[in-house]
C-alpha cells in the first residue's frame, strides 16, 4: 500500500503566535466521515473530527514553528519549517506527502503541492483540521497568560478588536515583530515614543489609521480605485489628520500613501 500523508499548515495569518502544522496518514479501512477544510468547519465540529483523525489514522503528528522563528526567518519558511517537523515526527513514515498550497517543505519521501488541497484530497483535510484545533487550543492557553488581547476569540488574526487592543496596550511577547502592525512598535523614534504620549483613543485610532494605510498600499493595484480608497481612508480617520498629538503618525502615513501613489503612475 502506498502510504500517502497529507499536511497543512495553520496560523500563517495571524498577528500573533505560532504557526502549527499537521502529517496525517489515513487508514482506507477506518473512513472519517465529513472531512473537510478547517475553514468551513464550526470549531466544536473540528474538535470532534480531530479525535476521530486521531483514533483512526495509521499516524500523525502535529509541529509548530514559533514566534522567534518566524521573525527570524519570515512566515512562508517557518510555515514549511513546521510542515517538515510534522512529517518527520510521524511514527510511520510516508511513501509521499500531499502538501496543500504551492510549494512543498524539503522532505525525504516524494512531495505534491495541490492548491485548495484541503477541499479537494481528505488526507490534507485531516491534516487542517489538526493543525487548526492545535493552534486554536494554544491560542486559549495564551489568552490565559495575556488576557487582555482576546486571543481566545479571534486567535491572533487581526480582527477589529484585536488591532484595537495593540493600539491601547501595544504588542506582547508573543506578537510577530515582522507583522507591520506590530514592526512599528519597534521602530526607533518614529511610531512607540509618539505612540505613549496620546490620548488612548487618539492612540488606538492612529494606530488603526496606520494599519489600513499599509493595508491599502499593499493592495493598491490601479491608481483610480487607490486614490477612491485614500479619500476614504482621510475621510474615516479625519480626526487623526486633525490631531495635532498625532502629527508623527500623519506624516508616516501621508508619505507612504504619496510613494504608492507615485509607485503607481510610473507602471
Amino acid at each position: 500500500m502506498n502510504l500517502i500523508c497529507g499536511v497543512d499548515e495553520a496560523g500563517r495569518g495571524p498577528l500573533a503566535g505560532p504557526v502549527y502544522a499537521a502529517a496525517v496518514i489515513l487508514d482506507p479501512a477506518k473512513r472519517v466521515n465529513g472531512l473537510a477544510d478547517s475553514k468551513v468547519l464550526t470549531a466544536e465540529r473540528r474538535e470532534v473530527l480531530a479525535e476521530r483523525i486521531k483514533e483512526r489514522a495509521i499516524a500523525w503528528a502535529v509541529a509548530y514553528a514559533t514566534v522567534d522563528e518566524i521573525d527570524r526567518i519570515n512566515i512562508l519558511r517557518a510555515s514549511l519549517l513546521a510542515m517538515r517537523r510534522a512529517v518527520e515526527s510521524l511514527q510511520v513514515k510516508p511513501d509521499e506527502a500531499w502538501i496543500d498550497g504551492n510549494m512543498c517543505p524539503d522532505l525525504a519521501c516524494t512531495a505534491r503541492a495541490f492548491v485548495d488541497g484541503d477541499a479537494r484530497h481528505k488526507p490534507i483535510s485531516a491534516a487542517s483540521i489538526l493543525a487548526k484545533t492545535a493552534r486554536d487550543a494554544e491560542m486559549c492557553a495564551l489568552h490565559d497568560r495575556f488576557p487582555h488581547y482576546g486571543f481566545d476569540q479571534h486567535k491572533g488574526y487581526a480582527t477589529s478588536e484585536h488591532l484595537e487592543a495593540v493600539g491601547r496596550l501595544g504588542p506582547c511577547e508573543v506578537h510577530r515583530r515582522s507583522f507591520h502592525a506590530v514592526g512599528v512598535f519597534f521602530q526607533p523614534n518614529l511610531f512607540a515614543s509618539a505612540w505613549e504620549g496620546m490620548a488612548e483613543s487618539l492612540r488606538i485610532r492612529s494606530y488603526r489609521l496606520y494599519c489600513e494605510a499599509v493595508k491599502l498600499s499593499n493592495a493598491a493595484k490601479q491608481l483610480a480605485q487607490f486614490e477612491f480608497q485614500a479619500k476614504r481612508l482621510r475621510k474615516t480617520y479625519a480626526d487623526v489628520f486633525a490631531a495635532r498629538e498625532a502629527a508623527s503618525h500623519v506624516d508616516m502615513v501621508r508619505t507612504l500613501l504619496r510613494d504608492t501613489r507615485a509607485q503607481l503612475r510610473a507602471k
